[in-house]
Formats: C-alpha cells, structure tokens, sequence
C-alpha cells in the first residue's frame, strides 16, 4: 500500500533545517538520524523496501511478492522525496540480536501456486533487486573485482532470483534466492562496550532445503542447513527451482563482524564512485579546457572592446560619425522592447527561479547538509527551495517588465507562477497515471498530488505575486543608457554563418561541453540506482557552466551588434538555452547505449521526465546568458559618447 505523506512532515522538515542551520555540526556530513547504541543482545530490526529494477524503472512493495510476513505489517513514515522516489518502508521479519550469531533460522515456509510462480519469474526477468535497512544502512552485496588490488564493489540489494540451467539440459530454469547470509559490521566503544552499526551486507544463495518427517513450524530442523551437524550454506550447487505446487523454505544467518571504521564514516564505502580515477581525470581535463577557453575568449573580447570603444570616443567631427560602422550604429535601437516581450519576462522570472534553487542546494549539499543517509532529502530540499524562491522570480519578471513599460504586472506575475509549474505538473501527472496502471509502489497517492498542489497554490503563488508587487511597484524602473528611436532601423543582410539558427546551435556546444561528462554520473545515480554525492566537483561545474554561458552568449551578442543585428533580446536567451537541446541529444544516446530498458512504459516514463530536465535546464541556461547579454549592452553603451 502506498504510504500518504502526512502534513506535519513538511512543518518538521523546515524547523529541523532551521535548528540545524543555526546549530555547528561537527560531523563530515549531516546525518540523517542521531548515531544509535546498542548493548550486547539488544534487538535490531531489518526493515524492507521497494523492489527495484534498472530495467523497467517500476518500483514495487517487497510484499508484493509472497515473501515472509511478520505478524502485522506496519509502515515507516516518510518525507516527501522519499514517497515522490517510490521508496515504501516497512517491518519484516528479521529480527537480530546485537553480537549474537545466528545460523540457519526458518523465516518461513510457502507453497507457490501458478499466479505467485508467475510474479516471482517476472520478476528475475526484470532482474528486480530486494532492498533492505538496518540502522538507517542500506542492504549492499560485496563483489569483489578481478584486480584484488581494487576496493570492493558494493551492489545496492540482492537479486530476487536468478536464471540457470542443469547440467545436460537445454531448457532454462528460474531459482529464487531464498537463504540470506547477513554480515552485520560493527564499531565498539571499548570503555563503554556499547556498539554501532557500521556495515550491512547480505550473500544471497538459492538453496533446495530438505527436512525429515512432517513440517512443523516450531520443531522442524533443516538438514541442508543444520549448525548442529555443522552444516552450513556456503553455495547454491542444489538450488531451489520456481515451480508451481513447490514449496520455498527461506532462512537466513547473521553474522557480526568487528570493524575499525567509525560510525561518522560509514557511508564512506557506500559513496565510493567505482570509476574514481575516470572521474576525477575527467572533472579535471574539463575544467581546465573550458578554463582555457574562457581565458582566451575573456582576452579578445577585453583587446576588441577596449580598442572600439577608445575609437568611437575619439570621434569628434560629423563627417567621421556618420562614416562610424559596427555595434555603435545600433544604439537607438538596441534597447527597443522585444517581440513577445511579455514571455521573455516570464521566462527569465522563471529561470532566476531555478538558478536560486540549484545555487542554494549546491551549497548546502557541497557542505555535507544532505546527506544520503536522510533519504528523500536531497528533493524534499529542491521542492521547498523552488517554492521559496518564487519571490525572487516574481521580482525579476515584475522590474523586467517595467522596463519594457509595461502595465499589467498581474498578467506577468500569473504567467511566472503558472506556465512552467502547470507544464511539468501536467507531465508528472500523465506519467504518474501510467504508473498506477502497471500496480507499481513508486505511483505517487492522491494525498502527496495534493500536498504538491498545496505547495504551489499555497505558497509558491503568493510568493511570486509578492514579489512581482515589489518588483514592479516599489522599484524604479531600469533606465536605458541610450534613448530609443521612434522609427526602427533596417537590419542589414546577414551572412549565413550569422543567422540566427546557426548562432544559436553554435552557442549552446560549449556549455554542454562543460557539463557532460559530470551529467553521466548524475543519469547514472538516477536510472541505475547509485548514489552520487561527489556535490564538490558538481559545484565546481555548475560555476564553469555559469562562466561559459556567459561568455559564449557575450561574444556572439557582440558579434552579431557588430553587423548592425540589434534584435539581441531573445538570441541570447536562446543561444545559451540551446545546450538543453545538446542536453536531450545526449540522454537519448544514453537510454540507447547504457540502459537496458525494453518495456514502452519505462522507456516514456525515462523520456518525459528528461524532457522535463532539458526544459528545466534550458530555462536556467537561457536565463544565465540573457542576464550576462543584458549586463553587457548596457555596459558597452553607457562607456561611449553618444551625439
């Protein structure tokens, strides 16, 4: 059952950043739960979650499938980012006690009927993965690699089951993991003996158990697995076959295992990117050409600027003004209102929005404040922060389209609340609804729609109307540094490589370029299910990317001034907006070479919501280059004389 989002969780979320804000953490990271302590022989309870699949993206409940039940399934509460990630918390069965080994203990016996040995075949064909939490730690499988050199691999969650043969037979069989060796790591305080949990790892094996005489939930003693006998499952060389009418024992063994690693550092293992050395030769060889580049473009532009404007100074005769040539010759009309001006505000209010979402979540996530152990958080924090800042998109909608003289800021307020909001909303709930009709967990309920709506309607609303009244009502309107001629000048025949289309593709390459190797890792951790928490590095890359659609988008606006070109108002919001068509470019080069999703549900549900991305991403980008444009004419014009 899908687990409504309770209304006092966005309450406690804000005071919890508050207190935490003004509180100096000394940890590396922000945890997600205060580190527990346990004594020897203190009870520690397993809770499961969703049943995950690279395959088809479609999250389902772990008892959605006839696994072992305890006797009443309770849920866990959960954030909003966790319900909008599909996650659903509940008990389970497995109970441990702290540093007390167990070896072979029945969790349960079921009988398969044709329905249930159907369910558990598709979903070993999907390669559906079981995810559990113990102390807030995820369930991982350690494999280790071929260089036993290299750090161990941890995979998130163990398989449901697998796909196999018998020796000398040609048809395939399905097996089912059914016995569960837990390996349970932990830190001791050795003056207080108290204990913490610092690693949670599972071996799955597929095992056939036998057993003499009659079943008997209490009294029946395995022998494929009897600690007394000092047997023991090491392997699946007899493994349990999915078949109608066929009984399935599960069991399990726990292990304890002392460990060094403290537990401020325990994520360590699980945050370790597997391609480190790639990544960090990539992040730097990208920095450092996008670097050069800017430097380069940065130099010509400051030689060619300083000369043109120590030559249109020096003109002192008619004769010598009217023979001028270049941007100069625009300035009456280079701050003439744009076509669909009313738009233009909008979408610059719009992706001011976005930028002061994405800048504020960089930092606190740079700084260790969202951590992965506080699931959910990471976009429980970009949706209170998108609602928040509609008070900055609301203003610079309203002064922008003040200075377009303008008259109905209420018009403009609505359309920065509305349009991109009421777009990805329609999105979301067309792909939710297809969600719901394939029975999966990660359907978002009807409560947590209205919660969302409620933060739209209820805050984000006023908020943007607030902040168009003060942008429009109490400011002074921007001042142009030239005035503006009545009659418009003729633009002159443009060369081909100076069309607009042309320009615009070609602007939008180098910002792209500075941001897709990092946008790999970041598809990675969405659709393959890693975490990704290297915030540092995609700091660092959200400035270059800042730096290169402003100086991409101010060479081609001087450019395209200097052939007497002064429709700037929209090409520079397009020409560093175009990366976002780069951006899609590339996710579908993604979705061909690095996923292996076949069914039609989960290749729309990944296409809508990158779609929703790259328009997200061209709204932010687009809105960078027009305020670096915007900065730069009046900068340019307002350093010459004009007759």
């Amino acid at each position: 059952m899908a687990r409504e989002l309770l209304p006092r969780d966005l309450c406690i979320y804000v005071c919890i950043c508050i207190l935490l804000l003004a509180h100096q953490s000394s940890c590396f990271y922000l945890p997600g739960v205060a580190p527990e302590d346990f004594w020897k022989g203190d009870p520690l309870r397993v809770k499961v979650n969703k049943l995950s699949s690279t395959k088809t993206q479609l999250p389902y409940s772990y008892y959605s499938l006839p696994y072992c039940r305890p006797k009443r399934i309770v849920d866990s509460a959960e954030n909003l980012g966790e319900v909008l990630r599909g996650d659903r918390i509940e008990n389970s069965p497995y109970v441990f006690k702290m540093r007390e080994p167990q070896l072979c203990n029945i969790a349960c016996r079921i009988i398969l009927d044709d329905k249930t040995a159907k369910e558990f075949r598709e979903m070993i064909d999907d390669e559906y993965r079981v995810n559990m939490i113990l102390d807030n730690l995820p369930l991982v499988v350690p494999i280790r690699r071929l260089d036993q050199e290299s750090p161990m691999v941890y995979l998130h969650g163990f398989l449901v089951g697998l796909k196999g043969q018998y020796s000398g037979i040609k048809e395939e069989k399905y097996f089912i993991h059914n016995h569960l060796a837990f390996v349970v790591k932990y830190h001791t305080d050795q003056q207080l003996g108290l204990s913490r949990i610092v690693g949670f790892e599972v071996k799955p094996f597929s095992v056939k158990h036998e057993y003499e005489g009659e079943w008997n939930e209490n009294k029946t003693r395995l022998t494929t697995c009897d600690p007394h006998a000092k047997r023991l499952v090491t392997s699946s060389e007899s493994p349990q076959e999915i078949k109608s009418k066929k009984e399935v024992i599960f069991s399990y063994d726990v292990e304890f295992e002392a460990s060094d690693v403290k537990w401020a550092y325990r994520w360590d293992t699980y945050l370790l990117m597997a391609d480190d050395q790639i990544h960090w030769f990539s992040i730097v060889n990208s920095l450092m050409i996008v670097l050069f580049l800017s430097g380069m473009v940065a130099m010509i532009m400051l030689r060619t600027l300083y000369r043109d404007i120590s030559k249109y100074n020096q003109l002192e005769t008619q004769e010598e003004a009217q023979e001028e040539t270049g941007w100069k010759l625009v300035h009456g009309d280079v701050f003439r209102p744009p076509q669909n001006s009313d738009l233009l505000c909008i979408y610059v209010g719009t992706g001011v929005q976005f930028f002061g979402m994405i800048l504020v979540t960089m930092m606190f996530a740079a700084l260790g404040f969202l951590s992965p152990s506080n699931r959910g958080g990471l976009m429980t924090a970009m949706l209170l922060l998108w609602v928040l800042m509609g008070l900055f998109a609301g203003y610079t909608s309203g002064r922008l389209y003040k200075m377009f003289k303008g008259t109905d800021w209420k018009k403009i307020a609505f359309g920065t609340a509305f349009i991109f909001p009421a777009n990805a909303f329609t999105a979301f709930f067309v792909l939710n609804a297809l969600i719901w009709g394939q029975r999966s967990s990660g359907a978002v309920p009807f409560q947590t729609m209205f919660a969302l709506l409620l933060l739209w309607f209820g805050i984000s609303f006023p908020l943007v109307f607030v902040g168009g009244f003060v942008g429009f009502n109490k400011k002074p309107p921007i001042e142009d540094p030239v005035k503006t001629n009545k009659i418009a000048r003729q633009i002159p025949v443009q060369p081909w490589y100076m069309n607009s289309m042309c320009s615009i593709l070609i602007g939008g390459i180098l910002p792209f370029g500075a941001v897709f190797i990092e946008l790999f890792f970041i598809l990675t951790s969405i659709w393959l299910h890693q975490f990704y928490y290297i915030f540092g590095f995609l700091f660092i890359v959200f400035v270059i990317l800042i730096i290169t659609c402003a100086e991409i988008t101010v060479v081609l606006c001087y450019f395209q001034l200097c052939s007497e070109d002064y429709n700037w108002w929209w090409r520079s919001y397009l020409t560093s907006g175009s990366s976002a068509f780069y951006l899609f470019l590339y996710t579908v080069f993604y979705f061909f070479t690095k996923l292996e999703i076949t069914k039609p549900v989960s290749g729309i549900l990944y296409f809508g919501y990158m779609m929703l991305l790259s328009y997200a991403f061209f709204l932010l980008t687009g809105t960078i280059g027009f305020c670096a444009c915007f900065w730069f004419t009046r900068l340019i014009y307002s350093s010459v004389k004009i007759d």
